[in-house]
């Protein structure tokens, strides 16, 4: 009986961290749908390739969020995924990007690609 309630309680445990993020991603969709289309990017600053990275020859995509302020200049960064030896480069370059003016701040998603040929 103990071992059922045990393993009950794990189970319950491992899907409830689940549900909040189903929720934002569904919350995101709906306030992108509702919303005008992304940003035009004026000034983008390729990430450079980590160094380590290359050797290793990581590739792969870093994908962040990035709120854009009203005067286009990027306010804050929140990385979404990525391979950890890929992340810094991307984040420092997003935020050196530039996007159009706007009336308020947006949530912009970037998906930036690492291939390790080019």
């Amino acid at each position: 009986m103990k071992r059922v309630t045990l393993i009950a309680a794990l189970l319950a445990c491992s899907v409830v961290p689940l549900a909040p993020v189903v929720a934002r991603a569904e919350d995101h969709a709906e306030q992108q749908s509702t919303t005008e289309a992304p940003r035009k990017v004026l000034n983008r600053v390729v990430p450079a390739y980590p160094a380590l990275a290359r050797t290793m020859n990581v590739r792969g995509v870093v994908k962040i969020e990035a709120v854009v302020a009203p005067n286009g200049t990027v306010k804050s960064v929140e990385v979404k995924g990525g391979h950890p030896l890929l992340i810094q480069s991307a984040e420092t370059a997003v935020r050196k990007w530039k996007w159009q003016t706007g009336q308020h701040e947006s949530r912009e998603i970037i998906e930036m690609k690492f291939d390790a040929d080019k």
